[in-house]
């Protein structure tokens, strides 16, 4: 057994992880599915790949993040978007648990991307303790987001 932090609620869940591979658990409190993605095969939130993050999963998932968060904002239309994917992906990769790398589909989850001012794609929001400490629009290189990372901790 494993414990798992809900990101709609922040209820820390027991999964069991071989269950957790074959059917989406659910939070034992607000019945919430648990990301499937952000499951590892501990149970636990896989820092090595991007969470994908919706209007309801948004706020508890970075106000109760332990490290900093790097939120890409993003759409499937947009050409730069796309192109930052890869990097998004290989900070992700490479965070060793120093940092979660999110990523907000801004067309599917406009609440949220309203509440935080998303006037440009991309944009990359790094959170710590819930609150947004740095800010890129556009596409950065690598060494200058991990740069940006680093300096948050």
């Amino acid at each position: 057994m494993s414990i798992l932090t809900c990101p709609n609620c922040g209820a820390k869940n027991r999964v069991d992880p071989t269950k957790a591979r074959q059917t989406t658990p659910v939070c034992g409190r607000c019945h919430e599915p648990l990301p499937p993605d952000a499951v590892g095969p501990s149970g636990a939130v896989d820092a090595s790949r991007p969470v994908e993050l919706t209007d309801a999963t948004f706020a508890a998932f970075v106000q109760t993040a332990p490290v900093p968060v790097l939120v890409d904002c993003w759409a499937g239309w947009c050409g730069p978007c796309r192109m930052l994917a890869p990097t998004i992906d290989q900070l992700a990769a490479e965070s060793g648990g120093r940092y979660l790398v999110a990523k907000l589909d801004t067309d599917a989850n406009q609440r949220t991307a309203g509440a935080l001012g998303i006037s440009a794609l991309p944009t990359l929001l790094i959170f710590k303790g819930g609150r947004v400490v740095d800010k890129v629009e556009g596409i950065a290189p690598k060494p200058v987001l991990a740069a940006r990372l680093a300096a948050v901790r």
